[in-house]
């Protein structure tokens, strides 16, 4: 028995974290089930295209070369196509045979002559594989690194880059930006002997707007930040960093923080429309990538995210330890803190609100961002089966705790991203689209379930393997 969990983890390690061969463009995927009538658009998933370069493997599930995947429908019917992103990275991959830019967990500057020259002539990388967004009509291919990158959403070739400050290096940005109307917003975290969290509002054919600022002389790492109708909320854990080691840059940019639980966690809520300081409070340490909600309800402020006791989940993200067939993923669970505005100062305690494994949560983000909501979407890990990668889909009521799974043996889905039905009078109408790794086939699909019963309703067949990969985005046809 043991073995045979060997063999199927070495399986899934090797179709999810290995290389894409082929660039396609597939007008008609075979399509088992029916896919509702009402679901008219395309959606972009981003994520690593290849875990190598000629004889050289990156050493992170975030490390890796950008690649699209377009899914779009009409009618019942999915076509498909899949593109590196154009970038200088890739570019100096191809051309070289081997990795040449900087990643989250992998430095090509192996050489102590190498790592000093990177002070001089840092090489971040442009290969913007976490997020897609569509701010100020662009569409937009998302780092954590400055450099954003701009795609044509029917070719997937890049067409320009878009950074929110001039001066790139030294400074990285959130995946997550929110969205509200017209506007988008983002965080930039700028280190220096001082570092600021800037936060920036863009808007069509405007320059990036600078509404609010907050200092700091051991930034965190933060992935994402909350947003509610009058407030951000800037969640700081204590996985933390030097700036001088930054910016000399001679380790890879996530090995020069440090965990201090002491330092405990804290959330900073910031006025957006004056950039003041709203209210500060303090929390027992804990960590999280991701912000889901933020809510104020009567004199408190909902924060939701999914949380972790500490930041070992970025360890157990390293290549060598995903391919163990024992690990165990720590388990990420849906928290709320809430903020007492008006005591501005004080000691929140975080609320477990389901007990489900939780990571990459969605929901109708369309229609009840910054308001009162109940259902998330996520990957999770089966109870009985913790051994190996994420491998279920999990629905979360955050109202009772309640929770509702997909899984399938040897399936390893990807980000559910919720597809709301159009005239829809329930929060939970609609799809929730999941990009599905089979191992035991080496082939992935596309999953459509019905998001009211969890129940699938189509999937659409690839031809191969689609690594895994982080986040993507439905975009509507009007």
């Amino acid at each position: 028995m043991r073995e045979t969990v060997r063999i199927i983890v070495t399986t899934y390690f090797t179709s999810g974290f290995g290389t894409t061969e082929r660039e396609l463009k597939l007008d008609d995927l075979p399509v088992r089930g029916t896919l509702p009538t009402w679901l008219r658009g395309t959606l972009i998933r981003n994520g690593p295209g290849t875990f190598q370069v000629g004889q050289q493997r990156y050493r992170h599930w975030f490390d890796g070369l950008a690649m699209l995947h377009r899914f779009a429908f009409h009618n019942g019917r999915v076509s498909y196509a899949n593109k590196f992103l154009e970038s200088r990275a890739y570019d100096a991959a191809q051309a070289n045979g081997r990795i040449s830019y900087s990643e989250f967990a992998t430095d090509p500057c192996r050489s102590l002559f190498g790592r000093v020259a990177t002070v001089f002539s840092p090489k971040l990388t442009d290969s913007a594989k976490v997020n897609i967004a569509r701010i100020a009509q662009k569409y937009m291919a998302l780092a954590e690194t400055p450099i954003q990158v701009e795609f044509d959403p029917e070719t997937l070739k890049s067409v320009g880059v878009f950074s929110y400050e001039p001066k790139t290096f030294g400074s990285m940005t959130t995946v997550h930006p929110h969205v509200e109307g017209d506007s988008a917003y983002n965080m930039v975290t700028r280190y220096n002997a001082i570092s600021h969290y800037r936060f920036y509002r863009l808007k069509s054919n405007a320059a990036p707007e600078l509404l609010a600022e907050r200092p700091s002389r051991e930034p965190g790492y933060l992935h994402s930040f909350g947003m509610s109708q009058n407030y951000f909320v800037l969640a700081e854990f204590p996985l933390v960093v030097n700036p001088v080691s930054l910016l000399l840059w001679l380790r890879p940019y996530i090995e020069n923080f440090a965990w201090k639980p002491r330092r405990g966690a804290s959330f900073s809520v910031i006025e957006r429309r004056t950039g003041r300081l709203a209210g500060r409070f303090q929390a027992d340490p804990f960590f999280a990538f991701h912000h889901v909600n933020a809510v104020e309800q009567g004199d408190e402020l909902l924060v939701d995210l999914v949380g972790y006791d500490d930041a070992s989940i970025i360890q157990h993200y390293y290549l060598q330890r995903l391919a163990d067939p024992t690990i165990e993923l720590p388990w990420g669970t849906l928290r709320r803190y809430r903020l007492p505005l008006r005591k501005r100062r004080g000691r929140v305690q975080g609320e477990t609100l389901a007990d489900a494994c939780m990571e990459l949560p969605r929901f109708d983000y369309e229609r009840l961002n910054m308001r009162p909501y109940r259902y998330i979407y996520a990957v999770g890990v089966q109870p009985g089966q913790r051994q190996g990668f994420y491998n279920q889909l999990v629905k979360v009521d955050a109202a009772s705790g309640k929770s509702w799974a997909w899984h399938e043996p040897d399936c390893f889905p990807g980000e559910g991203v919720f597809v709301g039905a159009p005239d829809r009078q329930a929060e939970d109408e609609g799809v929730v689209l999941s990009v599905v790794l089979n191992a035991a086939k080496g082939t992935s699909f596309l999953l459509a379930l019905d998001a009211q019963t969890f129940s699938e309703r189509a999937r659409a067949e690839l031809p191969h393997n689609v690594l895994f990969g982080y986040h993507g985005e439905f975009f509507s046809q009007q």
